[in-house]
């Protein structure tokens, strides 16, 4: 049978690294496409070949198709796999692709064009008897018309974008007198985002879940479903946390929603990988479904997909473009167990989920497979495009990594995942690994009581945890010091710096900052070396071990197991109960610079540029603020370390700046 020799993959990050494993596999080569910001990039490095094609902002590279396609040819390539994202749902660009003679490894121009508008998709699936939630989805965009089919359909009801998607010119309106001042904000969202003020109105659904079909066709005719995976943890209409199958779906209902995510396949002729989205009601007598909208691409989680059902679903995108029939019919599907799959993203949930930038000083996983090197049975999975040492930029999105944990039944998954979140250790960026820990130990993720609300709901649980603690992060940072102190002894017992004496004992000053607070602890150590912590009314006995595994401590006759990370002033804990971290101050660093920290003139950590206090030209002395930057939810003030003249400001009010980065430039 024909199979492509050699790919363009149009797309960065994971899930270029993953179309790349699974075509090196296939016996397959593979160019990739870079940016600026992603010439050192894993996913570069994951092909046979790799061609630049432009600036770093994604207009002036990944979504310049015309240069995607000039890649190609140059390279010989006989086919584009767009993954997800960028071009991937671009009707112009899958058409570019063929009448270039390139196979675009998706469905056809006419299927991605039919599905791309919201309220057309919603026409042809009332045609092809998909369930509709009840709504208006007509062309006539009338406002008041559209307040009259608002009032028709009763409230509460949810005005959306036609042309949109990851939550833009979305709103949901709980009465009439709210709905003309809500219909204007999401038309302007709308114009901004896609060029399209056009939008539908739906009813809002009552603790809606948003379930969704995974379906194949292929240029025989031939259809199937891979059955389907629940995405209802949701924030800001952005997915969280995916699994399959979906807890409480029988098999009538799933057969049904299968058929019709096939029936919406077939009425546009669809190829290729997709997912049909449903939004399912959750009613006292059972779940009741309606079409959302169709991806006419591979999703984001089909991870979970490949681990219940053992298939390899970019195998089976490269097999269908290349002109094979579907490798299995539906009959021969089957499902095993049950999958987890976590988005690690580079983002402050404690802060309304605000993306974060910056550098994986540290990047340690959990013991994991990588896709390319399955074999067999994968309990915990890890795809990323990422390794320790590179840098999470502004340009594009915020996924670090995806992590996929398989179990027997969902409660053995739902083990894995927390103990796998536990062994993700990232330093140098905020994330939010934590907050999925959150997430899965919570009551109703749990217990599978599930809705697209569960984040709000939750809340108390979900933000601002500490699980930590401050006298175990002291303990930690203070054992930290210790061992960093001990390995630098030599033979000489003059080089020792425990403290040791022949009677009494010894004690030892320690400064933090604790979640922005200052902490004084003590440290005692009496003549047959035993320790114990002095933290504000508190005397707690402590041990510790340093091994392999990482730092055993006794504090107060509770054990920890904790692995530490320092980078600068601030000690980074580990351990099954969570993660936190504290700053320890250098009181000889910090000597003689007054209340303003340490006189550098780099950003200490990756933040925002709150504002200048000099000018290019001032003449400043020692200790004076120059900058206050923004960071952890907290302003540091940057000072000057000498006299001298300022040179040059290197960025402006509100830029968002890495760790190390040079914020202004002085001179003598």
């Amino acid at each position: 049978m024909f199979m492509f020799k050699k790919i363009l993959i149009a797309n960065r990050g994971e899930i270029a690294c993953r179309v790349a494993a699974t075509a090196r596999r296939m016996a397959i080569k593979t160019v990739a496409v870079y940016s600026d910001a992603d010439a050192d990039a894993k996913h570069v490095t994951a092909c046979d070949e790799a061609v630049h094609i432009g600036g770093s902002a994604p207009k002036d590279s990944y979504l310049r198709w015309q240069r995607i396609i000039a890649a190609a040819k140059a390279t010989g390539a006989d086919a584009i796999h767009p993954g997800y994202g960028f071009l991937s749902e671009n009707e112009e660009f899958a058409q570019a692709c063929a009448d270039a003679g390139l196979v675009f490894i998706g469905p056809p121009a006419s299927a991605i064009k039919a599905m791309g508008l919201k309220a057309e998709s919603k026409r042809l699936m009332e045609k092809a008897g998909v369930p509709l939630v009840p709504g208006y989805h007509g062309s006539d965009q009338n406002p008041a018309l559209l307040q009259r089919e608002a009032d028709r359909i009763g409230y509460p009801v949810l005005i959306k974008a036609s042309a949109g998607g990851g939550g833009k010119g979305m709103r949901a309106v709980d009465t009439s007198e709210d709905f003309a001042a809500a219909l204007a904000s999401c038309q302007r969202e709308a114009i901004n985002s896609f060029g399209d003020d056009a939008v539908l109105i739906e009813k809002y659904a009552q603790r809606p879940r948003h379930i969704e079909i995974q379906v194949f066709g292929d240029t025989h005719g031939n259809y199937v479903h891979l059955f389907e995976r629940d995405c209802s943890v949701q924030r800001r209409h952005q997915k969280v946390l995916e699994e399959a199958p979906a807890p409480g779906m029988t098999e009538a209902l799933r057969q049904q929603m299968g058929e019709a995510a096939v029936a919406a396949a077939r009425a546009v002729q669809y190829v290729g990988a997709g997912t049909v989205e449903f939004i399912v009601e959750q009613r006292a007598g059972g779940m009741t479904f309606y079409f959302m909208e169709m991806n006419t691409r591979l999703q984001v989680e089909h991870p979970v997909t490949e681990a219940i059902t053992g298939l390899d679903l970019v195998e089976w995108q490269l097999r269908v473009a290349a002109g094979q029939p579907l490798p299995l019919k539906q009959a021969q599907l089957r499902r095993q167990g049950h999958a987890i799959e976590a988005r690690i993203c580079a983002e402050t949930p404690d802060n309304q989920f605000l993306p974060a930038t910056g550098t994986l000083q540290v990047y340690r996983q959990p013991v994991c497979t990588r896709f390319e090197r399955a074999d067999g049975p994968i309990h915990v999975r890890i795809d990323d495009g990422v390794r320790e040492g590179d840098a999470i930029s502004p340009y594009y999105d915020s996924m670090v990594a995806k992590l996929i944990v398989h179990g027997d039944t969902r409660e053995q998954a739902l083990v894995r995942m927390d103990q796998a979140l536990s062994e993700c250790h990232i330093v140098g960026l905020q994330t939010n690994v934590q907050f999925l820990r959150h997430v899965v130990q919570s009551q109703s993720f749990a217990a599978a009581d599930l809705d697209t609300a569960l984040i709000p709901r939750e809340a108390d649980v979900l933000f601002n945890q500490e699980k930590i603690g401050l006298p175990v992060a002291v303990a930690a940072a203070v054992v930290f010091t210790l061992e960093q102190e001990k390995s630098r002894e030599t033979a000489d017992p003059f080089s020792r710096t425990d403290g040791w004496c022949l009677h009494g004992s010894t004690q030892r000053r320690f400064e933090f900052e604790f979640h922005g607070e200052s902490q004084a602890a003590q440290l005692a150590r009496a003549h047959d070396g035993t320790l114990q912590l002095a933290l504000s009314d508190l005397r707690l006995p402590l041990q510790y071990t340093a091994t392999v595994q990482g730092l055993q401590l006794e504090l107060d006759g509770e054990r920890w197991l904790l692995q530490t990370y320092r980078r600068g002033e601030v000690v980074h804990v580990f351990g099954a109960q969570g993660a936190t971290q504290i700053t320890e101050i250098d009181l000889l660093a910090h000597a003689g610079v007054a209340q303003h920290e340490g006189g550098r003139l780099t950003a200490p950590m990756p933040g925002k540029v709150v504002s200048f206090q000099v000018k290019a030209g001032d003449t400043v002395s020692q200790g004076q603020p120059l900058a206050v930057m923004e960071a952890m939810k907290m302003e540091h003030t940057i000072a000057a370390p000498a006299d001298g003249v300022v040179a040059e400001i290197l960025y402006a009010p509100g830029d968002q700046v890495l760790e190390g980065a040079e914020l202004l430039t002085m001179a003598a």
